[in-house]
This record gives C-alpha cells, structure tokens and sequence, in this order.
C-alpha cells in the first residue's frame, strides 16, 4: 500500500466522487423538459433505459452521457489533483464513491439507480481499453437480444477479465467489487429474465 495514501486524502476523494455521483441527471432532465418525476414511470429508475420510456431519446442519450461522465470525471479528477504512487488508488476510490452516489443519492433518501452508466464511465477512465471493451460489450448484446439489463449483466461480469488480461489486476479487483454491486442492484431483472417477462429496449415495463 502506497505510503502517502492516508484516511484524509481516501475521505476526500470519497466525498468528491459522491458529489458527483449523486446528482440524478435523469430525474432532473425530465422535470425540466415538462415530463414529471420519472420516478412514477416504468420501473421508477431515475437513469436512461427509463428516461427512454418516456419517448425522448434525446433526454435518454443525455442522461447516459452525464452519467457515465459522473464516474468518468470523479476519476479523472481526482487522479490529477492527487500526487504520488497513491494516485490511481484514490482515483479508483473517488470512482466507486461516484457509483455509490448514483445508486444511493442522499438528495433522493438513497434510492438512486442500478449504477450501469456510471460504473461504465469508471472503466473507460481507469482503463481505457478495457472500459471500450466492456461498453461495446453491452452494445452487442443489446443490438442482438433488445435487453438493456442481460447486457448490463455480461458486460459488468465480463470488465474484470478484461481488466485483468490487460495487466490491471488492482483494477479487475475494483471491477469485480462494481459488478457484484451492479449484479445485485439487478436482482428483480433477473428475477424477469428467468421468467420471460423483462421488457425490451424501449418497451414498457410490464404491470
């Protein structure tokens, strides 16, 4: 463990990448285009397979862009305010607090979002390859079977192999850590999966 990496800088990095992992673009988007609380809507997700059910794609390919960017930016911040061989790890750290932030956002009571996006704008920032990898992942699968969650679930399990064949294995750990998060923040998806009744890539979600 690098010696400069101390409990203050791990907090503070902690603190800005939840900043910016708790702000809900996708709730914020709707509200201000007229639409309402997204949050009534289709599964009650405030990220962008729900904005989309609203018919705006425009707002949906906004609300994936600024999340993926809440995970994207905390990293890359933090890794260039911080000096040393500490670095990287608490780039990582802002990273998943980013993540942490989306998904339990202290503005919405902690009931925020699966994560998908912004845990895919860590992985492009921390490792760039495996971050393309991973997101191109995802964008197969959902072109051939139409669901946003099964290619979630592929692409998150898959972002640690590919981390780890790279030579990143300190990032695969963190990798593996987000994807377990992710998987179980998917837990009613799957649930539809086995059954047959998941909605599709701009479907509505089932009553």
């Amino acid at each position: 463990m690098p010696s400069d990496l101390t409990i203050a800088a791990a907090l503070i990095a902690a603190l800005v990448g939840y900043a910016f992992g708790s702000i809900p673009f996708g709730l914020v988007l709707t509200k201000l285009a007229g639409l309402g609380d997204i949050r009534t809507i289709g599964s009650g997700n405030i990220g962008a397979t729900n904005v989309l059910r609203t018919g705006r794609k425009d707002l949906a390919l906004a609300t994936l862009l600024l999340d993926g960017g809440k995970g994207a930016i905390a990293v890359v911040i933090v890794r260039l305010i911080a000096n040393g061989p500490a670095a990287e790890i608490l780039a990582l750290i802002a990273g998943v607090s980013a993540v942490i932030g989306h998904n339990f956002p202290v503005w919405l009571k902690f009931k925020g979002g699966k994560g998908v996006a912004t845990t895919f704008g860590l992985f492009i920032a921390a490792v760039p390859i495996a971050g393309l990898m991973a997101c191109l992942t995802w964008a197969a699968l959902a072109a051939i079977f139409r669901y946003s969650s099964l290619s979630a679930l592929v692409a998150l399990a898959l972002a640690p192999l590919y981390a780890f064949i790279l030579g990143y294995p300190t990032h695969a750990g963190v990798f593996l850590m987000l994807g377990v998060l992710g998987w179980a923040r998917h837990h009613a998806n799957i649930a539809r999966l086995i059954k047959g009744t998941e909605p599709k890539i701009g479907g509505t979600k089932p009553a």
